[in-house]
């Protein structure tokens, strides 16, 4: 999990010291849920300091603001290179980056009139977010589901989406177990409360589609794309919840979570209750990738 962060924010266009990051009680993305944000991995190599994915992310965060019309005057240059800045102004060898973006207008009232928006952009130190259980989560089926587009934008990561999740986990571990795991609201699995959700059978891999209400992950595209060059066959379609209690492999994948094995759903047991050969060779190639360790996909390198 993250540790207490400490020097600098980059917001608006200029640096400022962690400790001087206040906004107003009454700050419109903070009363009503309007805020934007991205997850961004920075890792270390042998090149020093490279993120994932940089521009991706940067992209679907230029997206969600549109989704949301939260008037932004940066562009995504601008934002990219602040995301750079801010690990070399850290001096930073790896680490989780949120960008933010923000209505930052004072009042009460839902609309968004006249209020002026903010860019943040921060940086700390992140281990897994399942640190612990890199042999395998326990995972509950939540009684919550998935947001569909009807209701919210489900394509977009803004702030507002996330009580649907935080109300999932919840529950799944006051049940006693790590994690939950979402229906979309036509009852086919979905995604974890922050993370997409592959499936291994008879060596094919599996992932819910968009049409399942998910938000499309960098990591999960990331997932699909080093399969596919391995020679692992992947499909997306629909996944049945039953399916998950007879994969003989069940993983989550994220930016916090990375790739995180699931060897028991509802209390069955899943493959063997360890994690298995695609998984582990996935996320092998995954970290090999994301380290420099490896030349294939370098160009989702942004070396610092």
């Amino acid at each position: 999990m993250a540790n207490k962060g400490n020097g600098y924010i980059w917001l608006d266009g200029r640096f400022i010291r962690w400790e001087d990051a206040k906004v107003h009680l009454l700050t419109h993305s903070l009363q009503y849920g309007s805020g934007i944000f991205e997850g961004i991995r920075c890792y270390s190599t042998a090149r020093g300091p490279a993120i994932f994915r940089l521009h991706e992310h940067i992209t679907r965060f230029m997206e969600s603001m549109k989704i949301y019309c939260v008037p932004v005057k940066a562009t995504q240059r601008q934002i990219e290179q602040a995301t750079i800045q801010i690990i070399r102004k850290n001096k930073m060898p790896d680490a989780y980056i949120r960008p933010f973006a923000f209505y930052n207008g004072v009042g009460i009232g839902f609309s968004t009139a006249g209020l002026g928006a903010s860019v943040s952009i921060m940086a700390v130190r992140f281990g897994n977010l399942f640190q612990g259980h890199q042999n395998g989560l326990r995972c509950k089926t939540s009684t919550w589901h998935r947001i569909n587009s009807g209701i919210l934008p489900a394509g977009a990561k803004a702030s507002g989406n996330y009580p649907n999740s935080i109300l999932a986990s919840k529950e799944a571990k006051d049940a006693g177990y790590d994690e939950a795991i979402l229906m979309s609201d036509s009852g086919m699995v979905a995604e974890g409360p922050g993370e997409n959700i592959f499936i291994v059978k008879d060596d094919v891999l599996v992932t819910p589609p968009r049409s399942a209400n998910i938000l499309m992950g960098i990591t999960r595209d990331s997932i699909i794309r080093i399969a596919q060059s391995s020679g692992v066959r992947v499909e997306e379609r629909d996944i049945r919840k039953e399916e998950l209690y007879t994969s003989d492999e069940v993983f989550f994948s994220g930016t916090a979570a990375e790739i995180t094995p699931i060897t028991s759903v509802d209390s069955r047991s899943v493959g063997g209750a360890k994690p298995g050969p695609i998984t582990l060779s996935l996320a092998a190639k995954y970290s090999s990738i994301a380290h420099g360790e490896s030349k294939e996909f370098g160009g989702w390198l942004t070396y610092v």
